[in-house]
């Protein structure tokens, strides 16, 4: 029986809604409107609808809105996932997950808002609302029943692609850290040049921390790519006839030359806000894409013991 389709159309909103979360958090990030509001949450500069409305104010105040609004909306995603579809096993696990770091990233950024916080601790924020729209992308995945259009049930995945799949998706997350790193700390144009810090002089030792940061971004990314092109090439030679894990890798290996490219033009650009904002879009699709990937390594090993 499909599943209603008022809840597919509510799993969109939902992930849609988390996606903007996302992107909203980057923007404040970027146009450094986090103190639009004042100290003040969750209020904002000492009332509930902002009186003054500048630039700075209207970012932060917006993605503070829709926050409250998206919350609502997983929340009840996750309540009605549970009692329709809690039979499947990852339901309610993605639910919990979904809730649990919402809340922990919107903690996070009210403790910012309200007495600061160090630039490794807010390289976090965006890693951890990613989890959350990870969770809810899959959740959506399961509501539309991608799993039985891919016959993903009867997904078997061997122990070399297992291992791999798992270990880069942990490692996408090191590289998401560093990123979020990058723009908190200032990072972004510090290294004039691409794809070394200087062209000129490109084994120039670094000067200060900023340089160490960009290029040590650079060089998760590079071993990231290459990860995903080998994945990638496994893939194709040795799951054909799997269409799941087929075009999963494919797509995943797209992304992630769109997510380098994106990444050369936030310098090339001087760090134009639209470009910024895609490479932030594509790190969140991959990253979705990557847990789903790790979802279906969990299927086949349930479905490996159980032949």
């Amino acid at each position: 029986m499909q599943h209603n389709r008022y809840m597919k159309w509510f799993a969109v909103a939902a992930t849609v809604g988390m996606l903007l979360i996302l992107l909203g958090g980057a923007l404040v990030t970027k146009t450094d409107s986090g103190l639009g509001c004042g100290r003040n949450w969750p209020d904002c500069n000492g009332s509930l609808i902002p009186k003054e409305i500048t630039p700075a104010v209207l970012i932060e105040f917006s993605h503070r809105l829709v926050t409250g609004v998206v919350s609502i909306s997983i929340l009840a995603l996750t309540v009605w996932t549970w009692r329709k579809l809690g039979h499947i096993r990852e339901v309610k696990l993605l639910g919990f997950l979904a809730m649990f770091f919402l809340i922990a990233q919107a903690l996070i950024g009210a403790a910012q808002v309200l007495w600061g916080q160090g630039d490794f601790i807010l390289a976090l924020h965006f890693g951890i609302s990613l989890i959350s729209f990870a969770s809810v992308l899959l959740l959506s995945m399961i509501v539309f029943e991608v799993d039985r259009k891919f016959d993903a049930d009867n997904v078997f995945i061997g122990k070399k692609l297992r291992w791999h799949t798992i270990a880069v998706t942990i490692y996408s997350y090191l590289v998401v850290y560093t990123g979020a790193l990058v723009r908190h700390t200032d990072s972004s144009l510090i290294c004039p040049d691409w794809p070394f810090c200087n062209n000129e002089t490109p084994f120039a030792a670094f000067n200060n921390m900023y340089e160490w940061v960009q290029m040590g971004h650079r060089l998760a990314v590079l071993i990231f790519s290459i990860w995903i092109a080998y994945i990638t090439w496994h893939a194709v030679k040795e799951y054909k006839n799997q269409r799941v894990i087929y075009f999963g890798w494919i797509i995943a290996f797209t992304i992630v030359i769109l997510q380098v490219i994106a990444g050369m033009l936030v310098v090339l650009t001087k760090l134009n806000l639209t470009v910024a904002l895609l490479h932030s879009l594509f790190i969140s699709i991959l990253f979705g894409l990557l847990c789903y990937m790790v979802m279906l390594v969990a299927r086949s090993n349930y479905n490996e013991k159980n032949k």
